[in-house]
């Protein structure tokens, strides 16, 4: 057994049954499951562990976030690679062995997106792995595309944790995901972190994942998923960038801050928007903030141009 699958769940109700239906491979032994509960209360989690009784169970008695379930269970895993999959997803039969083959033959790749397209439209894609430009904004790769055009393996610059593959050997090395993000861009934050230390983050199309999309929050864009993206972006910069490349990027920085804050007031949510990078400011300033940041030092200056070129290439990706 090579993999572990952990799956974080928060009212999965109407999502996670399906989810495990599609994971029987672990009844015969091909991986483990285990299910990191953050305090349901719909009963979502007692129901799946007597349904599928080869599953492990993790409870928590409150809601402590992506970051904190998908840590507990990473801690819990004893294969050499977890695979991170969101409640509100469907595994297509062979997903994590095409994971595991792809994994097993590129030692510098760190994690590994599923090919994730639209559950009510799987000739969508719902995401190829996630991208980040100079502009501070981060992106799932092909979403709303035809999913024919995402047939090959190709590096990204982090996986997307709603379907990924992580080498624990690494994970060992990064540390595992900041619990200060709660949720959003902690997948974003991960692969930046390897990247820095060399290692690589690719996508894998031979691996298709049926994604429902916004099944804890409810909806595109919501007062939670704003104000948390918002500050975790802050947050994000600071820890992974030196103070030179931060210079170097702040014009595109403020660009790219500036059309969101407009993007934002005209759905109505400029001042809650404007309220949580305030909010992302004030946890850059804080002592385990500063713990954190990643201290440049110059044997990583390649690693760092890498991404920096990669940064200004995302901007034209992006339109």
């Amino acid at each position: 057994m090579k993999t572990t699958v952990v799956i974080p769940n928060f009212n999965g109700k109407i999502y996670l049954n399906a989810c495990l239906e599609s994971l029987q491979g672990a009844a015969e032994g091909e991986y483990a499951v285990l299910v990191v509960d953050n305090g349901s209360s719909d009963k979502s989690a007692e129901e799946a562990a007597e349904r599928f009784p080869w599953l492990e169970m993790v409870s928590f008695p409150e809601n402590r976030g992506f970051c904190a379930a998908v840590n507990e269970g990473i801690r819990r895993c004893r294969t050499p690679y977890v695979f991170l999959l969101n409640n509100d997803t469907v595994v297509r039969p062979g997903a994590i062995a095409a994971l595991e083959r792809r994994m097993d033959a590129d030692p510098a790749l760190f994690s590994l997106s599923a090919c994730m397209v639209e559950m009510a439209d799987p000739a969508r894609m719902d995401g190829a792995g996630d991208l980040y430009s100079a502009l501070g904004w981060a992106y799932a790769l092909g979403k709303g595309k035809p999913a024919e055009r995402f047939r090959d393996f190709r590096y990204v610059f982090s996986a997307c944790a709603g379907a990924a593959l992580y080498r624990m050997e690494y994970l060992a090395v990064t540390g595992l995901f900041d619990e200060a993000h709660f949720a959003y861009l902690e997948d974003v934050d991960l692969g930046w972190r390897g990247r820095i230390l060399g290692y690589r983050n690719g996508f894998e199309p031979a691996a298709v994942v049926l994604h429902a999309g916004s099944g804890s929050t409810g909806s595109r864009y919501n007062a939670f998923k704003i104000t948390h993206s918002a500050r975790n972006n802050i947050y994000l910069l600071y820890k992974n960038m030196p103070a030179v490349q931060l210079l170097l990027n702040l014009p595109f920085l403020l660009a790219g801050f500036g059309i969101k804050a407009l993007f934002f007031a005209r759905r109505g949510f400029g001042g809650l928007y404007l309220k949580a990078l305030g909010e992302g400011l004030g946890m850059c300033r804080t002592g385990e903030a500063k713990k954190k940041k990643i201290r440049f030092k110059w044997n990583r200056l390649g690693y760092y141009s890498k991404i920096q070129l990669e940064l200004w290439l995302n901007l034209f990706r992006r339109f």
